[in-house]
């Protein structure tokens, strides 16, 4: 436990992946190559021949045995370009062979162009040693029939897309997308497009949401704004099925008016934990009617490092997701930091001549930060620092998908 009695982000996120373990996303489905990006794999993909399945060349160039290059120029009895099935070599013969193309039974090695001379009569002779396998890809390099190619639970990107069509594949199993039930509380909260009326802000934390959600691959049930009223809450919550998660900005905490919280609490169990970071210490999490419920903080800035570091992680683990966390590396800090804070802070942030800058107001508030930043700097707790100190940065491509 962190000073206080705060949670770290450590222990915080060790049991939201505990709970995210514990339920993980049921039931799967079998999508097209061209759907599968950002989705995660459902069980393994194994090779079933040997890739590739026959040895090939590397090079435009000559196929040869090594035993007849002696340093004689030698006839070419074959062309053999990709795709082609050639005939066996020619003793005391070259293969004008291309990249790609199978190797002629009973050659050893390909020789590439420039290091070879064409004599007026046709006759080529190589002009440097050779060795047998040079500029062979041989059968099976790649994989072996059988060899698991990609892991279930691999999170897939293009990469990963294109080892599968290299199989063959042009379907795969993928786990079917986590619904997302997302909901924000208050009556000071406006959707863009609507006027604002005394003491109104336009929530901007829903739409913010619902485009990370999209990007990491879950359906959102978009409920909007609910009003403080106890009875349309209740009938709200009722009316959601078949949810995996709900999750709300805005607090659910046990304040007078939190009428979420009091319909939450009534079917389920919710605790507020409370995180040794800046922005972003209040949490709330549990269970409605059997359902998680995730609470982030109402402040933009807060909700999006709890949902960053926190939310992310347990919705990809829920998919069976292994590897979580995001990669992160150390930068130079392109500032000064003098005073040491009680709690980890995370500054929105970018890169800048090889260097970390911070954006000029790092209020919780204050989501242009975050547009104008790439990343997150964090500074651990009782630290300070000088420019030029090592700071730890994860960036935003890493946070947002």
């Amino acid at each position: 436990m962190a000073g206080g009695g705060l949670l770290s982000v450590e222990q915080a996120l060790e049991r939201l992946l505990a709970e995210a373990d514990a339920s993980p996303i049921e039931g799967s489905e079998t999508v097209a190559l061209g759907g599968a990006d950002g989705r995660v794999l459902a069980e393994p993909v194994r090779a079933p021949i040997d890739i590739p399945p026959w040895p090939n060349s590397a090079m435009d160039g000559y196929a040869f045995r090594q035993a007849d290059v002696t340093g004689e120029p030698l006839p070419v009895s074959q062309k053999i370009f990709a795709g082609m099935q050639p005939d066996a070599l020619l003793p005391g013969s070259l293969a004008r062979i291309f990249t790609g193309a199978p190797l002629p039974e009973g050659a050893d090695g390909v020789e590439m162009q420039e290091n070879a001379e064409v004599l007026p009569d046709g006759r080529v002779r190589l002009l440097q040693a050779v060795r047998a396998g040079q500029h062979v890809r041989p059968r099976g390099g790649e994989a072996r029939a059988g060899e698991t190619l990609l892991e279930g639970g691999t999170r897939l990107g293009p990469f990963e897309i294109g080892v599968a069509a290299t199989v063959g594949r042009d379907r795969l199993p993928v786990r079917r997308r986590p619904r997302v039930a997302v909901l924000s509380t208050g009556d000071e909260l406006v959707e863009p497009g609507l006027p604002l009326g005394p003491g109104q802000i336009y929530n901007s934390n829903r739409a913010l949401l619902c485009a990370w959600l999209n990007r990491l691959g879950c359906e959102v049930v978009d409920v909007g704004v609910l009003a403080d009223d106890l009875e349309r809450i209740r009938a709200c919550l009722a009316s959601l099925s078949g949810v995996d998660l709900i999750l709300s900005s805005g607090g659910v905490s046990v304040g007078e008016a939190d009428f979420l919280g009091q319909a939450l609490r009534e079917a389920g169990e919710l605790t507020l934990w409370k995180l040794a970071i800046k922005p972003g210490k209040p949490l709330t999490c549990g269970h409605y009617q059997g359902v998680p419920v995730i609470g982030l903080p109402g402040n933009p800035a807060s909700g999006l490092v709890t949902f960053g570091l926190l939310a992310r992680p347990y919705l990809l683990r829920r998919l069976g997701v292994a590897e979580v966390a995001p990669a992160s590396f150390q930068v130079p800090a392109g500032f000064d930091w003098p005073r040491a804070g009680s709690r980890r802070e995370y500054l929105r942030a970018r890169l800048e001549g090889g260097q970390a800058r911070l954006y000029g107001n790092q209020s919780s508030a204050v989501l242009r930060s975050a547009a104008w930043a790439n990343g997150l700097v964090e500074i651990p707790e009782q630290r300070t620092l000088a420019e030029g100190d090592a700071v730890r940065f994860l960036p935003f491509s890493e946070l947002l998908n």
